[in-house]
């Protein structure tokens, strides 16, 4: 079995965090080697480790000292590179996969000192795509912060009414950064961390990533994608649900009508063994039939300004975007897999729909986290 290396801290590095299921903050060594755990770690950080998972052998990181290093001379952008390599080498690791993101200097100062380290983000992700029971349990804790979070947006909405420059609710004008902070408080309450959301009214909505800004109209839609982050666990959750105040517009409740029936046959087709890709396909034949403009009928090279523009969906766990695919770019799907399935339509200059569920991979087909409604009224 190959030796592991991974070198970082636990809220920027998800392949840490999954073994060491604690904040810390600064980064630290951890290993699998000859059967052992091992984290090489600041005694402090060390107890915590300890408490949650006493199978992870903690050596204390003061026990290899930078006094030698600074009377050596070198640069302070050498001496952590240096102390990781005694690190390592105390260890006797002379082989080890690492993840993508394994920190690029101290990967050079390694390899200088004869350690061979073979980058294989593959095993890292299929180790962490089948959830553990603490991290569903998390990713269950952040939907239902999200669903919160989406019934105190649509409650301000449904409060509204319209005046002269847009829409009011309890004398204010109605923002999306209002909305925003209405679900972040609500996250907040669940426990749960995350003001980067998207809420975006009018033609903001068509650019699928445009967080939203303003005031809403009188007449209007929002589209409002959340992702909070359950603090305990670090697993996030994700879902979308598109809204409208005022007069009723024709194409986007037949928009709307669509992206819901979309939503419907793909989780539908959710299983152990279903490649994510085929899933995507079905879900643009769909839109195809219907008019729309796809990924897979976009003339190759241009830029796509209106129909279904981006994958159908993705995997969601200590990240919000993560293995598998579930787009052109895609994987077989497990039992275990958490996946988040959004399709929508959009048209620059005019705006969009999208709808998302939270969906678990089981064995014999899927099991829908999502528990909200999806009608366009608030």
């Amino acid at each position: 079995m190959s030796d592991v290396l991974l070198i970082g801290d636990t809220l920027r590095l998800p392949e840490l965090r999954h073994e060491v299921p604690v904040d810390i903050g600064d980064p630290f060594l951890y290993a699998e080697t000859g059967g052992r755990r091992v984290a090489i770690v600041w005694s402090v950080e060390g107890d915590r480790i300890a408490l949650v998972d006493p199978s992870i052998e903690i050596v204390p990181s003061e026990t290899f000292s930078i006094d030698q290093l600074l009377r050596d001379g070198l640069d302070p952008y050498e001496v952590f590179p240096a102390l990781f390599s005694q690190m390592v080498a105390s260890l006797g690791l002379s082989r080890a996969l690492v993840p993508d993101r394994f920190p690029l200097g101290i990967a050079d100062r390694l390899r200088a000192d004869g350690v061979e380290l073979v980058v294989d983000q593959r095993f890292f992700d299929d180790r962490r795509r089948r959830k553990s029971g603490f991290e569903l349990a998390g990713i269950r804790a952040a939907q239902n912060a999200a669903e919160a979070g989406m019934r105190a947006i649509a409650a301000l909405l449904e409060r509204s009414h319209p005046s002269g420059e847009g829409r009011v609710v309890d004398g204010e004008p109605l923002t999306c950064e209002r909305l925003r902070a209405a679900a972040a408080a609500a996250f907040a309450a669940l426990g749960c961390r995350g003001d980067d959301m998207i809420v975006a009214h009018g033609a903001q909505a068509a650019d699928g990533h445009d967080p939203g800004r303003g005031r809403i109209e009188n007449d209007d839609t929002v589209l409002c994608d959340l992702f909070p982050q359950h603090i305990e666990s670090a697993c996030f959750a994700d879902m979308t649900r598109t809204f409208r105040v005022g007069a009723v517009d024709a194409t986007i409740a037949d928009w709307h009508g669509q992206c819901v029936e979309a939503l419907e046959l793909a989780v539908a087709m959710v299983r152990s063994g279903c490649e994510g890709g085929e899933i995507h396909r079905a879900v643009c034949a769909f839109f195809e039939e219907r008019g729309h403009m796809t990924q897979s009928t976009r003339p190759e090279g241009s830029v796509q300004t209106e129909g279904f523009n981006h994958g159908l969906g993705h995997g969601v766990g200590l990240e919000v975007h993560e293995a598998p695919g579930v787009s052109r770019v895609s994987h077989g799907l497990v039992a275990g897999d958490v996946i988040a399935l959004e399709p929508g339509l959009y048209r620059r200059g005019f705006g969009g729909v999208r709808v998302e569920d939270l969906v678990l991979v089981t064995e014999d087909g899927c099991e829908v986290l999502t528990d909200y409604p999806y009608g366009l009224d608030p």
